[in-house]
């Protein structure tokens, strides 16, 4: 959202102390946006805490109270003038105080300041912003669970990829605003499509300072500037509207992501121009229907609760939701700057992501990472600050969560990105203890219906005929290709592959003498290669796993080719294995895509800051819209077996294509065979075409790989290709006088 008032900046210093009556001994300067911690550790001369474990330098810091101490001379305001302290995020527990007068007590992150300060304002001014330490439930262990009374995102306490380092500061945009008396605080635009979403009725809505005698102009610019609908009347007063044949905002795998500029200008009785709010927004219908099939699951009788709808409908069209879980990208959210947003989000879109699932255990993003799913055309699946713990029923809890929640909701209901609303991450696990009758989640969806009632709402994920899992490349005996064949789920909103991060991550977190071969106790674990998920205690890096596919790796570089093989191959299986489940199937989304510091290993698609595995070519491959696939048994063969591949052709393109001939070759070395012609017929809209099944003995091949390649004649881009381990057979002792093999 643009408005004419600008936000100027003050120049903060920040000190520490024991308690909230003591004054801190000592001042330096703080960067704002930003966290409590930077600032101490860039004071005190802090190495870089994202290598080995210097970042434990920083956690004393927890049980501190900060003061941020600001000082400013009162500006000439004049009669009809006012000034104003403005935050779009302070984090977490605070008391807001101007010349020692308490203006402000609060606890949250996300829900915006805005406090008029002219009636206490002198002609030197000291404002502060004093910092309670983290939040931490009492009687709780060191983990997660501390987060478990609080609005906080949980995931700061730590997690098997993320340090415990529990962010504290001023974490978005602050600063003073010089507003008239006479000023706009609110402005909503609503609308409500047609049944055929041949036109839009809207609904604008505002909200005014001091304005009785103002009126509001609201007009709807389309992508070309020209002016699509308007309406004036009184600030205050609703605002009726009609658009006719609006131009609808699509994922830009579907479409374009058509957006509108809004702009609403306040006027005082001579028409004078005071004020104009500008934003963009997007027309769209988005739903969560019943996925196909899913209502007889489970099938026969005695009957429970069905599969819960995990179908995207937008447009009144079923789509396939590819993705990623998204984490913040650092540790200390304040960090986080629109470019940063800007290059991984383009990431994800080429790799032919159109959904992001916003994960309940991190923050809710700043206004620019909606901004900039909205203009690349990518869902977000927005999940409040709930995760992995049983949040309390008790009304104080309740309370911050209703005035945090109601924030959030006002402030992303706008965007056309926003697609789903989700109480938290994994609530109804045993691990978590919650309920649908939990009075958080209920208050959450109450508010949601309230306030955004057009948007589909989830109590948490999973619910039920959904999925989260695998996390490993094998579990139990069985490789992921075998456990995939075997599952059957409406959407598999979470599951990952790990992998080592590239060599120049490395480099940079692990000391040389440590960076090979990894070893528990080294940096390696400081950076979640070993021990790091409960899980399996050999994870992320896997040593286990990648000694059975693999002999043992002789330097750095070849243990990351074969991590990057294991994670690539098997993130493919994955994502490619779920749509051809489809349409009972509905969406896959791995965990995760980024990371908020530099891991060693982990699940991640991009490593920190922005650095891509060779694991995301793989999956860039799996989520084409259209694209040749091939279904394998498991990942390793042996000599003189029947290897097998069924043939697929992938589509979720709205449109009849083909027919095709597709090819499949095995390639070992310099060895070379073809085993299958196909000529499949023309592949009907958003629909799958399964093909036969290619059979080959396999011979005596002097290597420890093999690659299958599907090639579609006159359509490059449609290829696919994939590798998988092969091992000879025990070696053969001939008996020549019998002429017998033993």
């Amino acid at each position: 959202m643009i408005r004419t008032r600008k936000t100027e900046p003050l120049t903060w210093i920040v000190g520490h102390a024991p308690d909230r009556k003591s004054v801190p001994e000592r001042f330096v300067p703080a960067t704002v946006p930003g966290a409590v911690q930077l600032d101490m550790a860039r004071a005190e001369g802090y190495p870089d805490y994202n290598r080995a474990d210097n970042y434990r330098r920083m956690t004393w810091m927890e049980d501190r109270f900060f003061t941020y101490r600001a000082e400013f001379d009162a500006p000439g305001l004049g009669q009809d003038r006012q000034l104003w302290f403005v935050s779009k995020g302070i984090d977490y527990r605070y008391e807001i105080r101007l010349n020692d007068t308490l203006l402000l007590a609060r606890e949250g992150m996300f829900a915006p300041v805005e406090i008029d300060l002219t009636p206490h304002l002198h002609p030197r001014n000291r404002l502060e912003i004093l910092l309670f330490p983290v939040p931490k439930r009492a009687g709780m262990p060191d983990d997660r669970t501390q987060a478990s009374a609080s609005v906080k995102p949980a995931v700061g306490y730590g997690w098997d990829w993320h340090p415990r380092l529990v962010p504290l500061g001023i974490w978005d945009e602050t600063g003073l605003q010089i507003r008239r008396r006479s000023h706009l605080r609110e402005v909503d635009v609503v609308y409500t499509l047609d049944d055929d979403l041949s036109g839009a009725d809207l609904r604008i809505e505002s909200r005014g300072a001091e304005c009785e005698e103002c009126r509001g102009v609201w007009e709807l610019f389309d992508d070309r500037g020209r002016c699509a609908a308007r309406a004036e009347g009184a600030v205050g007063q609703p605002l009726a509207a009609r658009l006719e044949n609006p131009r609808l905002w699509w994922t830009h795998d579907h479409g374009e992501p058509v957006l509108y500029t809004s702009r609403y200008t306040l006027r005082d009785a001579a028409g004078c121009d005071l004020e104009c709010v500008e934003e963009r927004i997007g027309f769209r219908r988005i739903r969560l229907v019943m996925n196909e099939g899913a209502w007889s699951e489970p099938a026969g009788f005695p009957k429970t609760r069905s599969a819960a709808p995990a179908q995207v409908e937008l447009n009144g069209r079923r789509i396939f939701a590819k993705g990623s879980n998204w984490v913040c990208p650092e540790l200390f959210p304040g960090t986080v700057d629109a470019a940063r947003y800007e290059t991984l989000i383009g990431i994800a879109a080429e790799t032919h992501f159109n959904m992001l699932r916003s994960w309940g255990g991190g923050i809710v993003n700043k206004d620019a990472f909606f901004e900039c799913c909205d203009r690349r055309g990518i869902m977000v699946w927005q999940e409040f600050p709930l995760s992995c713990n049983c949040y309390p029923d008790d009304p104080e809890y309740l309370a911050v969560l209703e005035r945090e929640a109601a924030a959030i909701i006002r402030r992303l209901r706008r965007h056309p990105s926003l697609a789903v609303w989700c109480g938290g991450n994994e609530l109804f696990n045993n691990w978590s203890g919650m309920t649908d009758q939990s009075l958080p989640l209920r208050l959450l969806n109450a508010l949601c219906y309230r306030l955004s009632p057009e948007i589909p709402f989830n109590a948490t994920s999973p619910l039920n005929g959904m999925a989260h899992g695998h996390y490993l490349f094998r579990w139990q005996g069985k490789d992921v290709f075998r456990m995939m064949n075997g599952s059957r789920f409406t959407a598999y909103t979470e599951f990952g592959i790990p992998g080592i991060s590239p060599r120049e991550v490395l480099e940079g977190i692990i000391p040389a003498e440590e960076l090979f071969p990894p070893r528990p106790g080294t940096a390696w674990e400081e950076h979640h290669a070993f021990g790091a998920w409960d899980g399996d205690p050999s994870t992320w890096l896997g040593l286990p796993t990648l000694a059975r596919y693999f002999p043992p790796a002789e330097t750095l570089d070849e243990l990351i080719a074969q991590s990057s093989l294991l994670q690539g191959e098997g993130y493919k299986a994955v994502f490619e294995e779920a749509r051809r489940q489809k349409p009972y199937c509905s969406m896959a989304l791995n965990w995760c895509f980024d990371e908020p510091w530099p891991a060693a290993a982990n699940n991640s698609l991009v490593a920190y800051p922005a650095v891509l595995k060779p694991a995301i070519a793989e999956v860039r491959r799996a989520c084409r819209p259209l694209c040749a696939s091939a279904r394998f048994a498991r990942f390793d063969w042996k000599e003189d077996e029947t290897f097998e591949a069924e043939v697929w052709i992938l589509n979720d393109v709205f449109a009849r294509t083909g027919p095709f001939v597709v090819t499949v070759t095995l390639r070992a070395g310099r060895a070379e065979e073809r085993i299958l012609r196909w000529e499949s017929p023309s592949v009907e809209p958003n629909r799958n075409t399964a093909g036969p099944t290619a059979r080959f003995r396999l011979p005596a091949w002097d290597t420890d790989r093999f690659g299958v390649e599907l090639s579609v004649e006159g359509h490059p881009e449609m290829n696919a290709c994939y590798t998988l381990m092969y091992r000879r057979s025990p070696r053969k002792r001939r008996c020549t006088s019998m002429n017998v093999t033993e």
